[in-house]
């Protein structure tokens, strides 16, 4: 294990001079849009958080950390807080291949043609998408986490933004439950998939949904993406650890203990394989942690879209 402490300096010291946790600039990051035609007014705000963008960099760094956890090098690490954040950002960009980088992004897309489908007023402007910080608080760093997140809320209140449609469990947690009470800024926060309306039940087929732990035992939704699922004859398999009693992937431990965060999730794996039926993820992070494991998953959006 690293020690907690110098995770959590470099973390927080990449979210201030950066605005993101690996200190990659945001015009890598975030390129999806580019090819999509959304509008830039409407009804709802799509903020991504860019947990998805970042996704594949998660990868890269958790690859490289697993090989120096628990050895000699370990306690190097702490150096790396004098690195300029900018610096080692570009350096971990030009260590993800390029192709994961463009997989990540198919979620966004996917999902921005069910809200298309689905008839939802939505916008998006890329100048409005930040990284929430919920890391900074998973790890303790109430202060850091409170000083970026009055950032982003002030920022998302200027451009008089009051409906948000989110697409990950981390950013939506965040901005729905955490903001209120650390920015003092309330916005009415919806994940995607509750504003879908897709009737087709053309499909016959039985998937496992893997609940986020952030969906299924705190915000407590995950009855609404079974729901969507079976609107399109996509049965869900029952599983002993799940919605409210989810067990979780692991992730939340990858930077500071890869190998604890493999242990746990290949226990979360074992579970999710045991009904036989495709695996189906809806956060960017556990679908990289199970993948990590050898686990078959895919990304909800992407179960939907191919059945609409």
């Amino acid at each position: 294990m690293f020690n907690p402490t110098d995770i959590i300096d470099i973390l927080a010291n990449n979210v201030k001079k950066t605005r993101g946790p690996f200190g990659i600039p945001k015009f890598i990051t975030n390129r999806w849009w580019k090819t999509e035609e959304i509008p830039e007014k409407g009804e709802y705000l799509l903020f991504t958080g860019l947990m998805y963008q970042l996704a594949p960099f998660i990868e890269t760094s958790t690859r490289h950390l697993e090989r120096f956890e628990d050895t000699r090098w370990a306690d190097e690490i702490r150096f790396a807080r004098f690195v300029p954040p900018r610096l080692s950002g570009t350096g971990l960009a030009a260590m993800t291949p390029i192709f994961k980088q463009k997989q990540a992004q198919k979620a966004l897309k996917d999902i921005t043609r069910l809200l298309k489908t689905s008839g939802t007023d939505f916008f998006y402007r890329p100048q409005l998408d930040e990284y929430s910080g919920i890391l900074l608080y998973d790890m303790g760093d109430r202060q850091g986490f409170a000083d970026h997140a009055r950032y982003v809320a002030e920022n998302l209140t200027k451009a008089g933004v009051k409906k948000i449609i989110t697409v990950d469990p981390h950013t939506t947690y965040a901005l729905k439950v955490l903001y209120p009470e650390y920015t003092g800024e309330t916005f009415e926060v919806i994940p995607y998939f509750e504003l879908l309306a897709l009737e087709s039940k053309t499909a016959d087929l039985e998937v496992t949904l893997h609940d986020p732990c952030f969906f299924g035992r705190y915000l407590e939704v995950s009855d609404v993406p079974r729901a969507v699922l079976s609107n399109l004859g996509i049965r869900t398999s029952n599983l002993r650890n799940d919605q409210v009693f989810t067990s979780c992937c692991g992730g939340p431990a990858e930077s500071v203990s890869p190998a604890l965060s493999r242990s746990i999730m290949e226990e979360r794996k074992k579970e999710l394989e045991t009904p036989g039926h495709p695996i189906v993820a809806m956060c960017p992070v556990c679908a990289g942690n199970l993948k990590r494991s050898g686990a078959q998953v895919e990304d909800l959006s992407a179960v939907l879209a191919r059945h609409v």
